[in-house]
C-alpha cells in the first residue's frame, strides 16, 4: 500500500433530531473514553490528528477499568522473557499500526531466523507434518541453522505442501489478496472516502458486506479450495487465531487466513506500548483502576458514573470496549444486537512436552506448532513453541476453547516448572450472516466503536473503525472542516510456581 496523499475535505454537521443539535458545540467540551485498548487509544489519536486546533479546548477522558491499558494486547513473562499473551501479530499492510509505529518511534521485533515446523494433528497421529532439522551436537546444531539450510528447508516444506494441497494453496493466496485490497479502500484519501454512520454501509462501500452473509466453508468451497485444505491447514489458521471452525462468517475468515501469511511482525516489549503511546501523546487525562457503571443522557451533555462513586460530565462520549459481557447501564436504555463472545484460553508452560502424548519417541519429532483439526476430542487448538531454553526446557503456548486442567497438562508435558493462565474474552463468535450494532448507539452523540467487531477482530480493525468513529465526532458533533495529511503483563514467577490471570 503505497503512502496517503494529502487530502481536504468539508465534513458538514449533520442535522439532529434534538433542537440542540444545530447550535455550534461551546468552547470547552469533553469527550469521554470508555476503554483504554487499541481501540480507544485511536479515538483520542483521530480526535487530536484530524482536529489539532481542538487540543486546548477539548478535554478527553479515557477510563480503563484495569490497572494498565492495552485491552486485549498484553504480555506475560516467562523464564525472563516476554511474550505476547493477547493480540500478537500484525500484517504488513496494517497501514494504521505502521504509522502508530513511526510516530511513537517503537522498536519493529525481527522475526527469527530459524524455519518453525508445522504439525496437523487429529488426536491420535499427525496427518501432515513439514520437516525440521536438529541436532544434539552443538557444532552440527549451528550448521543447521545456517541461513542457506533455513532457504533449502523451506523450499522443501514449500514443496511437500504442494504435494498435498496442489493449487488449492495458490486460490486460498488469491481469496486472501482481493479481500486485502478491498480492505485497502479504508486508507483512502478523505475526498474519496465518506464518513460511516453504520457497519453496514461501511463495509458495502468496500467490497466486504457479501463476505459476513456467508461462511468462510461456503466462500473457500466457491474459490475452488480442496476438502483436504480446508478440513485441514485452514482449519488450524481458523484455530490458533479465532478459536473457530471454517464455520465463521467469511471476512473474518479471510481476516484469519490474512494472519498466517508471510511478513508478520509485532512490536520489541509488548504491542500495548501501541496503545499506550497514542493516550501518552493525545493529551488525555487517563483514569485507570476505573470503571464505568451507567451512561446517562442528561440533554446537552452525557453523565458517566464510575466505581469509585464519581461523576464526570461529557459531551460526547465513547465505548470503546465489547459491550457483550460488561454491566454498563444506559439511561435511556439502548439496543444492540445480541451476541457471544469466543473466550479463548492461553496457557504458558515452561517445561518439556511429552512425546508419548503425540506417539513419538523423542520431543525433537514433535513440531514447533502443533496444529488441530476440528474435533471435540482434542482438548487445544495449538501448541506453539516459543522458545527454546535448552535440550530439557522450553517455552510454549497453548491455545484451547476450555481450560486446560493440571491433569490434561501433566499428561501433554513430561516437564512442567512454570504454568500461567489466561482467560480471554478475545472476539465474537462469528456466524453468518453477521448483525451489526449500530456506530451511533442513540440519535446523539454516543458513539460504539466495538461494532465493527462482528466483521472482524484484529488491532488494526480496531483503529480503522476508531478512525471512522473520530471522523463521525468531528462531523457530528463539532463540524469540522478537516485539512489534513494522513500517514499512513504479567510479572515473571519462581520455579515451580503456577499463576491464573
Amino acid at each position: 500500500m503505497s503512502a496517503i496523499l494529502p487530502f481536504l475535505l468539508t465534513f458538514l454537521a449533520l442535522s439532529q433530531a434534538q433542537p440542540y443539535s444545530d447550535d455550534p458545540p461551546p468552547p470547552s467540551s469533553t469527550v469521554c473514553i470508555v476503554g483504554a485498548g487499541i481501540g480507544g487509544s485511536s479515538v483520542a489519536h483521530f480526535l487530536r490528528k484530524y482536529s489539532p486546533d481542538s487540543s486546548r479546548a477539548t478535554k478527553i477522558r479515557v477510563f480503563e477499568r484495569n490497572g494498565v491499558v492495552g485491552g486485549r494486547i498484553a504480555t506475560v513473562t516467562v523464564a525472563g522473557e516476554t511474550f505476547e499473551a493477547g493480540a500478537s501479530i500484525l500484517h504488513p499492510k496494517n497501514l494504521h499500526a505502521v504509522d502508530y509505529t513511526k510516530i511513537l518511534n517503537l522498536k519493529v521485533k525481527e522475526p527469527g531466523s530459524d524455519s518453525l515446523s508445522l504439525g496437523i494433528w487429529n488426536g491420535n497421529d499427525f496427518v501432515f507434518k513439514t520437516i525440521k532439522l536438529s541436532c544434539n551436537v552443538p557444532l552440527i546444531d549451528k550448521l543447521l541453522k545456517l541461513p542457506i539450510t533455513n532457504t533449502l528447508v523451506s523450499l522443501v516444506n514449500s514443496a511437500l505442501m504442494f504435494v498435498r494441497y496442489g493449487f488449492s494453496l495458490l486460490k486460498m493466496q488469491n481469496f486472501v489478496e482481493n479481500t486485502v485490497e478491498k480492505f485497502l479502500k479504508y486508507y483512502e484519501g478523505h475526498d474519496s472516502r465518506p464518513v460511516f454512520e453504520t457497519v453496514d454501509e461501511m463495509l458495502q462501500w468496500a467490497g466486504l458486506y457479501n463476505l459476513t452473509t456467508r461462511t468462510l466453508q461456503d466462500e473457500l468451497v466457491d474459490a475452488g479450495l480442496s476438502t483436504s485444505l480446508i478440513n485441514e491447514l485452514v482449519t488450524v489458521i481458523t484455530r490458533v487465531n479465532y478459536g473457530q471452525s471454517v464455520y465463521m462468517s467469511g471476512l473474518a475468515g479471510a481476516v484469519s487466513l490474512a494472519g498466517s501469511g508471510a511478513g508478520l511482525w509485532s512490536i520489541e516489549g509488548g504491542n500495548w506500548q501501541m496503545a499506550a503511546g497514542l493516550i501518552n501523546q493525545s493529551v488525555v487525562a487517563l483514569h485507570l483502576h476505573e470503571e464505568i457503571r451507567s451512561v446517562a443522557d442528561l440533554g446537552d451533555y452525557y453523565e458517566l458514573n464510575s466505581t469509585k462513586g464519581k461523576s464526570y460530565k461529557c459531551e460526547v462520549a465513547v465505548v470503546a470496549t465489547p459491550l457483550d459481557e460488561l454491566d454498563i447501564q444506559f439511561f435511556p436504555p439502548i439496543s444492540i444486537p445480541e451476541r457471544k463472545l469466543q473466550h479463548t484460553h492461553t496457557t504458558f508452560v515452561r517445561g518439556l512436552l511429552n512425546p508419548a502424548y503425540f506417539g513419538l519417541k523423542a520431543v525433537t519429532k514433535i513440531p514447533d506448532l502443533v496444529g488441530t483439526i476440528e474435533d471435540p476430542n482434542i482438548p487445544f487448538s495449538s501448541i506453539s513453541v516459543l522458545k527454546k531454553h535448552n535440550e530439557k526446557e522450553s517455552s510454549y503456548k497453548i491455545f484451547s476453547r476450555q481450560p486446560m486442567a493440571d491433569t490434561l497438562l501433566d499428561s501433554i508435558f513430561s516437564v512442567r516448572k512454570e504454568t500461567i493462565r489466561i482467560n480471554w474474552a478475545a472476539y465474537p463468535h462469528y456466524h453468518a450472516p453477521e448483525v451489526f450494532a449500530p456506530f451511533i448507539l442513540d440519535r446523539r452523540h454516543l458513539y460504539y466503536v466495538n461494532a465493527f467487531e462482528n466483521a472482524a477482530s484484529t488491532m488494526e480493525t480496531s483503529a480503522v473503525a476508531a478512525e471512522n468513529i473520530a471522523r463521525l465526532i468531528l462531523s457530528r458533533y463539532f463540524g469540522k472542516v478537516i485539512v489534513h495529511s494522513s500517514n499512513m503483563s504479567a510479572s515473571s514467577q519462581g520455579e515451580g510456581t503456577h499463576l491464573d490471570l
